[in-house]
């Protein structure tokens, strides 16, 4: 083999290498910014669709108005649900908590609870 063919075989051999190693495990802040991107994303398509439903409502009364001022019959609209503004976006972050962390005010909240109800009687 001459010089060219093996330096050339070399490279694909280590290329083909770190192409099969595999990814480390995301962080929890990577996680954490790939779910709010996804809440970004679904609400980005709730206000292109209502967005979108405004418009097909502008031109269907448009349509309406146009065949009704050319003394045109014009076909009844059909009944759609109305457009539903998905407002501005919030993102909840979710809660951070330990483990036992969330433990801790389930049970507090069941002590009051506890205390205020009556004693059973014997």
């Amino acid at each position: 083999m001459t010089m060219r063919t093996t330096l050339t075989a070399l490279l694909l051999a280590t290329l083909a290498g770190t192409t099969l190693a595999k990814l480390p495990a995301p962080s929890d802040e990577a996680k954490a910014k790939a779910a709010e991107t996804a809440a970004k994303t679904a609400h980005a398509g709730k206000v292109d669709n209502y967005k979108l439903c405004l418009a097909m409502d502008k031109v269907a009364a448009s349509y309406q108005a146009s065949a009704k001022k050319a003394g045109k019959p014009a076909p009844a609209p059909t009944e759609t649900p109305a457009c539903a503004d998905p407002g501005a976006f919030v993102y909840p972050p979710p809660a951070a908590a330990a483990p036992g962390a969330a433990a801790a005010p389930a049970t507090a909240a069941a002590k009051p609870a506890a205390a205020a109800a009556p004693a059973p009687k014997k």
